[in-house]
């Protein structure tokens, strides 16, 4: 028996969106959102939201562009995994400690400013850190620096992005909106470092930091051109309440709402003792691979990844859609736990290069299709502070998990934190499939 999933707003009450719901008993958490056809297309028919998609989906790829660039950098520069780690750390750090921040932000400013703003201060600083970068002999003290501020302007930019997005398609059109908001999220963190690690043999870590300061010029242009929805920005701070209520909202929500806890918990934890193996990629290849990590050879091996990543998230909405999500998060998982404990085992590049594939393809269709659900499920009101917890969880825990990962591979080896996060995958696959909360039918609003 399916029975509708009403989206409702405090302003008017009305269902936003309609989504059935499969009642089998084994479907505990979002195998009830079932695919729109068309929607995807539908939504990006709509000027305004196809103009900043792709205009911040550049700016996203080059973020993460500069992400893959700054690992190699790190480990030319002081070989120490130790240092690595500290600067994965200040680039999404700050997503951990102001996402809720931004969150806050993103439910009652002016949204076009912010999004502006936090660009205009993220370009600055990667050109900063380009001129750095070029030097003979580079400061440890000003990268870091450097990277902590665009890592702060990100954090605060993510939850407004997040927001607005919903908000430039009809109401008919918003499964299409969150499911390419979705992809949008997942895509950007993977295109981006196979870009980048292609690129960097043949410019170097500087200029890939150079070409990330031009996709924020572009993100820039393309919000600025666009009109955003006009809003009552006194009469949305005072549905969202004052002062820690209102910066609290998201986890006001996460703790009332089963599915969105789950959601939330899940990538967490994911994020802090699995994902670590993608920011010491470069110290994987040099130890275990024995590769150069500043080599075409290692882009591939990235440029792999991200292709594996690209096709488990777009899977999800075609070749999977009609795949209950309790199923796909469950097998994402355990695939995700094996792929990568054979990774981990590898000591050949040939073999390591299907095997990258499979680990980024197991770990974007469980990620996609808990995104997915989420986005689908919460109430547009507080959709800017549930998405920054999700923007912590997915981004700004894995420095957290990469600066303990780094010290542990300091200790002992980079091998063994690869397959500690692969256990780890097992046993959150495990106990997901044995154990998950029922989904509510509606979204909770906060306060």
């Amino acid at each position: 028996m399916k029975r509708p999933l009403l989206r409702r707003s405090r302003a008017d009450m009305e269902p936003v969106h309609q989504v059935g719901i499969d009642q089998a008993d084994d479907a505990q958490i979002d195998g009830d959102l079932s695919a729109t056809p068309g929607g995807a297309a539908s939504a990006l028919r709509n000027r305004a939201f196809r103009s900043v998609w792709f205009g911040t989906f550049a700016s996203n790829v080059g973020t993460w562009m500069q992400n893959v660039a700054l690992g190699v950098f790190a480990y030319q520069l002081t070989h120490s995994p130790t240092y690595v780690a500290l600067l994965g750390f200040a680039q999404l750090g700050p997503l951990f400690l102001l996402s809720i921040v931004g969150g806050a932000m993103a439910d009652v400013v002016d949204r076009k400013k912010l999004l502006i703003g936090c660009q205009v201060e993220q370009l600055v600083f990667s050109l900063v850190l380009a001129w750095a970068a070029s030097r003979s002999h580079p400061s440890t003290a000003l990268v870091f620096f450097c990277v902590l501020a665009i890592g702060i302007g990100n954090a605060l930019n993510a939850p407004a992005f997040t927001a607005v997005l919903p908000t430039l398609v009809p109401r008919r059109d918003l499964p299409g909106a969150v499911s390419l908001q979705s992809v949008q999220m997942n895509l950007s963190r993977v295109i981006g470092p196979a870009i980048g690690g292609l690129l960097l043999p043949f410019v170097a870590a500087w200029g890939i930091f150079t070409i990330n300061a031009a996709t924020y010029g572009f993100a820039i242009l393309v919000i600025a051109r666009v009109a955003l929805p006009r809003r009552d920005d006194a009469a949305v701070a005072a549905r969202s309440g004052s002062g820690v209520a209102r910066l609290l909202g998201g986890l006001t929500v996460a703790r009332r709402d089963p599915l969105v806890r789950y959601c939330l918990v899940t990538i967490f934890s994911l994020s802090f003792f699995c994902l670590p193996f993608i920011g010491l990629m470069p110290v994987i290849a040099a130890e275990d691979l024995h590769i150069n990590p500043a080599g075409a050879v290692y882009g591939g091996l990235y440029a792999l990844f991200g292709l594996g990543a690209a096709l488990g998230a777009i899977s999800v909405g075609t070749v999977f859609v009609n795949i209950p999500r309790t199923v796909l998060i469950r097998l994402g998982l355990l695939g995700f736990g094996c792929a990568l404990a054979a990774f981990g085992l590898l000591a050949n590049i040939w073999f390591a290069y299907p095997m990258v594939l499979l680990v980024g393809f197991a770990y974007f269709v469980t990620v996609t299709s808990l995104s997915t659900a989420l986005q689908a499920h919460i109430a547009d009101e507080v959709r800017g502070r549930v998405m920054a917890l999700w923007i912590m969880g997915f981004g700004g825990t894995v420095p957290i998990g990469l600066l303990v990962a780094g010290a542990l591979a300091t200790a002992t080896t980079v091998r063994a934190v690869v397959l500690g996060g692969a256990l780890i995958a097992l046993i959150i696959g495990t106990i997901s499939w044995v154990r998950a909360p029922a989904a509510g039918d509606e979204a909770v609003p906060a306060g």
